[in-house]
């Protein structure tokens, strides 16, 4: 295993790795709507928060010479589920045409009160 240091993306808040690569497979831990260089939420609506932690994902996987097509896999965490159709619509914008599997669940709270967290397995 190898853990995967991203400097462009927002220090872990705990005790985490921001990846984590085994074999041919990348383990992203979540990412909030971090500003990497001020470790505060950036935006305030759930398109611009949805934006900035697909980005900051994004930013870990280029560490392993990966992008958003690498992405097989992802689980969106929402504050609030009635944000699922303008979260959704973003979600579509960043990925295009591929459309990696997604689990998408409802959560009480998020670190730092985000609206959103995403974490990925990706595919090198």
């Amino acid at each position: 295993m190898k853990k995967i240091i991203a400097p462009k993306a927002p220090k872990a808040i705990g005790p985490y790795a921001a990846a984590i690569r085994t074999g041919n497979l990348i383990f992203c831990s979540g990412q909030t709507p971090l500003n990497p260089e001020t470790m505060k939420i950036e935006g305030t609506s759930i398109e611009e928060q949805t934006k900035v932690a697909l980005t900051n994902l994004e930013k870990v996987l280029k560490e392993e010479g990966c992008d958003r097509t690498n992405i097989v896999k992802t689980s969106v965490f929402l504050k609030n589920f009635a944000d699922f159709p303008r979260m959704n619509a973003t979600y579509a914008t960043f990925f295009g045409e591929h459309t990696p599997a997604r689990t998408t669940v409802e959560v009480s709270r998020l670190p730092m009160d985000a609206l959103v967290e995403i974490e990925c397995i990706a595919e090198v």
